[in-house]
């Protein structure tokens, strides 16, 4: 599987974005998928992931309420909309996904694929 990732820029804070992430591969429809972001000096940290069918999210506490991940696995695509953003969120985002099961879904070694990563940057 290869991730694509796309739509990082940059924002004020409050305003929105949509990052959406572009995967290759005939097991995309059967995977886990993610996001997470590293902040400059910062740890990798898991923002959100989806269910192979959609219905099970998870977001982590800085996100939720704030964040919507989905997918269209006709399209091979997974999205994170962003609202309400903080200069806090500003990150590089990753796209994530996996290719075996896994009982946790919100640690870096929970995932095998990584994509490249889209800069998100929220002014004050």
């Amino acid at each position: 599987v290869q991730l694509q990732a796309s739509g990082g820029g940059l924002v004020q804070a409050g305003g929105s974005l949509r990052l959406s992430c572009a995967a290759s591969g005939r097991s995309f429809r059967t995977n886990v998928m993610g996001w997470f972001r590293q902040a400059p000096g910062k740890e990798r940290e898991f923002v959100a992931a989806i269910s192979s069918t959609g219905h099970l999210k998870h977001y982590s506490d800085p996100v939720k309420g704030r964040f919507t991940i989905s997918r269209d696995n006709a399209r091979n695509t997974v999205y994170v909309r962003m609202d309400s953003l903080k200069p806090e969120d500003t990150a590089t985002y990753y796209c994530v996904s996996r290719y075996r099961p896994r009982a946790g879904v919100r640690s870096v070694d929970d995932y095998d694929y990584w994509g490249q990563g889209t800069l998100v940057t929220v002014s004050s």
